[in-house]
């Protein structure tokens, strides 16, 4: 049988977990009330569009109005939306409705990427739609190269540390393995690991 003393400590920490927990959720709150109240308008005015209940932390963005999200994304810390070219006029990368991102991927964009409704981007994804000249005879670094849109289907999900490079394509419900490096489409369903990338399988039912 439980003495008053052993009562009394079962009670304290009762209410501290619900300190915590009230804690936690005021802390959330505050942080949803700064991103609405002072980031999400000042990357409004910039031109960014910023879907209804999206949430992001700390993103790294060179020009706003080439971003666009889409409604109820998560964007976890340090990702970065990079339009790598001069100032054009309509956004190159399009996120859609209910995407997650996970925290430290890179969008390193010239022609464009879209991200189709309800994918999953684990951490560290990179895409990169544009290539350097190798021609010998002047600096790679001052010679253009090829650039190719990429296209990110709905219901996809890349695995932590997947780069997609130029011209890809991921359709619908297809799964790429971490670490993976994606050179070529890959098709609806279809999961897909290794470096280059290639087919192991098909998703089940």
């Amino acid at each position: 049988m439980e003495t008053d003393a052993t009562t009394a400590e079962h009670h304290r920490e009762h209410m501290n977990e619900i300190l915590q927990k009230t804690f936690r959720k005021l802390y959330s709150l505050s942080g949803t009330l700064y991103r609405e109240s002072c980031l999400y308008p000042a990357l409004k005015i910039q031109g960014m569009t910023i879907g209804r209940g999206t949430i992001m932390t700390s993103p790294r963005i060179s020009w706003p109005h080439k971003v666009s999200l889409g409604r109820r994304c998560l964007i976890e810390h340090g990702v970065i939306f990079k339009h790598d070219g001069i100032w054009s006029r309509d956004a190159s990368i399009r996120i859609g409705n209910d995407v997650f991102i996970g925290a430290g991927c890179e969008f390193n964009i010239r022609r464009g990427i879209t991200v189709g409704d309800s994918s999953l981007i684990a951490s560290g994804c990179r895409f990169i739609d544009h290539d350097h000249g190798i021609q010998s005879g002047s600096l790679m670094r001052s010679q253009e190269g090829p650039e190719k849109e990429i296209v990110i289907g709905s219901d996809v999900w890349l695995g932590c540390d997947v780069v997609v490079l130029k011209g890809v394509c991921i359709g619908d419900g297809a799964i790429v393995g971490a670490g993976a490096v994606v050179t070529k489409s890959v098709p609806p369903g279809e999961i897909w690991v290794g470096v280059p990338a290639a087919k192991i399988g098909n998703r089940p039912g």
